[in-house]
């Protein structure tokens, strides 16, 4: 199995963490879609929308968008609940990680780390920074009550969560009003096999820290 992905993106680690935690085998080819990596005939020949995570079998088969990855390696692993109920609240979570939280989260992240200073897509942060909050008020309302978002346990749909809230600070977006939140953050990093996500370079970290 290759997986073709950018280190530093929420997407991408979200499919490394969970090949780490299931012990499978694969080869990584870092590429960095923030330089135009994806945009290649090569890669475009593979996933015609220009963007990674990318898995590609030996096969030649491969598939795109990072949830739908997870939804697939964790078939017949704990990672994803075996009861129909429980399975579809799983996608619930993930389908609101892409809708109502990633758009947000992620792209505040992406544009304090991974634009120029006078960007003029900077004027857009205090509404994303406003949308973004909206997502942690209904992920801290869940987990007052409940430890995970994949039923009863820890699971696909906290990977998919856990990506780019962890690293939401980076954004501009401030943890320190869901408890319940930062709770779930630390029962995931000590949940077996964790691996973090890698570092913004330096440039984009300096970004980061100006714009934050």
């Amino acid at each position: 199995m290759t997986v073709y992905g950018f280190s530093p993106s929420g997407n991408c680690h979200k499919v490394r963490l969970l090949l780490e935690q299931l012990g499978r085998s694969y080869h990584w080819v870092e590429t960095d879609s923030s330089t135009g990596a994806t945009r290649t005939p090569d890669y475009l020949a593979k996933n015609a929308n220009g963007k990674v995570p990318l898995v590609e079998l030996d096969d030649g088969r491969v598939l795109a968008e990072s949830n739908a990855i997870l939804f697939w390696l964790a078939q017949d692993t704990a990672y994803l609940p075996t009861d129909a109920w429980d399975r579809a609240q799983a996608l619930s979570w993930m389908f609101f990680e892409q809708y109502s939280h990633e758009p947000y989260v992620a792209v505040a992240r992406f544009i304090c780390g991974w634009t120029p200073a006078d960007s003029p897509r900077r004027a857009g942060l205090a509404q994303l920074r406003e949308r973004a909050h909206d997502a942690l008020r209904v992920m801290e309302t869940h987990l007052r009550a409940r430890e995970w978002f994949t039923g009863s346990h820890y699971g696909i749909a906290d990977i998919a969560l856990f990506a780019y809230t962890d690293v939401a600070p980076h954004g501009g977006i401030s943890l320190g009003a869901y408890p319940a939140i930062r709770d779930w953050l630390h029962r995931v990093r000590h949940t077996a096999g964790f691996v973090p996500m890698v570092d913004p370079d330096p440039r984009a970290a300096a970004l980061i820290a100006q714009s934050a």
